[in-house]
């Protein structure tokens, strides 16, 4: 090849970044930050800030990647001796560790650069919502609760978004922003089921791999009832319509299928319950959510 050739970038190490970092598991963080965003503007003045809600879908993007480069980067060895995660990117080299950094360091500025556009309190919390990501791929190294800093570090995506748009703190945000978090937290527990004998051979520390799936399916159900009550507490607090209330409904009737699935004993469904029963959760919160702040008054 060429140095020319060589020069020119190449579409398929594009694609294998994407699919490093799973751009399409967008979906679980995004609806949320749709819902506090758009709920802050018809609290401000009823009107739909496209140009705002841009820079708010350039933060979640650019922080997600970021975050999920870094932690493929920091877990290849991990992933290298899991049989699930062997064919993962930076494991086969289709990504090289140079390549995720400069996609990951390319991200984390595109981050702070929608975040400085949106107003200074963003721009000045904008570190903080990094730290959690970085730590939870080394949290699985020091705790058996890793989800938790990954709840806590979902717990940013609302939060953030109602501060996008009112450059103000918000408690409110914080509820929508605990049920999210608790939500992915509770999700992930699920997930972690998989490699409970790879983590237990590796040493990676996990709910499950310390004290047993039973334990992590039960820590999941407590999890999604609590998710359950955060999004109760927000719609009221919020004054939520009927078009919500439905939503709620069909989300409480979404995990309660998500548990009769999966069960300790059978995990032959788990994917199932992950990737398409909590992708449907969000996408069908926010459509009711939206169709919610519509019938009472938002503008487009």
């Amino acid at each position: 090849m060429s140095s020319a050739s060589a020069a020119i970038p190449q579409p398929g190490r594009t694609k294998a970044f994407l699919r490093l970092v799973m751009i399409e598991h967008s979906v679980f963080a995004l609806p949320f930050a749709y819902i506090a965003s758009l709920t802050a503007m018809f609290e401000l003045d009823k009107n739909i800030h496209w140009g705002l809600l841009l820079l708010v879908t350039i933060c979640m993007v650019g922080l997600r990647t970021f975050a999920m480069a870094a932690n493929r980067i920091i877990d290849r060895e991990i992933d290298a001796r899991n049989p699930r995660t062997a064919h993962r990117e930076l494991v086969t080299g289709a990504v090289s560790v140079k390549s995720a950094w400069t996609g990951a360091l390319i991200a984390l500025v595109v981050f702070l650069g929608a975040a400085a556009l949106l107003n200074p309190l963003c721009l000045a919390l904008a570190p903080i919502a990094v730290i959690p990501m970085v730590v939870y791929p080394y949290g699985k190294r020091f705790t058996n609760f890793p989800q938790a800093i990954l709840g806590l570090a979902q717990a940013m995506g609302p939060i953030g978004a109602w501060i996008a748009i009112t450059g103000e703190w918000s408690w409110t945000a914080v509820i929508l922003g605990l049920a999210v978090g608790i939500w992915i937290g509770g999700f992930d527990l699920i997930y972690a089921c998989q490699d409970v004998e790879t983590d237990r051979e590796v040493g990676v520390k996990s709910v499950p791999a310390r004290f047993g799936i039973p334990a992590a399916i039960w820590g999941a159900r407590v999890c999604h009832t609590l998710t359950t009550a955060l999004f109760v507490w927000y719609a009221l607090v919020t004054d939520a319509g009927t078009f919500f209330w439905v939503g709620l409904v069909i989300v409480a009737g979404a995990f309660l299928y998500e548990h009769s699935i999966v069960k300790p004993h059978d995990l032959s469904r788990l994917n199932r319950a992950f990737f398409q029963v909590n992708g449907f959760i969000g996408i069908a919160l926010f459509v009711c959510a939206l169709l919610d702040l519509l019938v009472r008054g938002l503008t487009v």
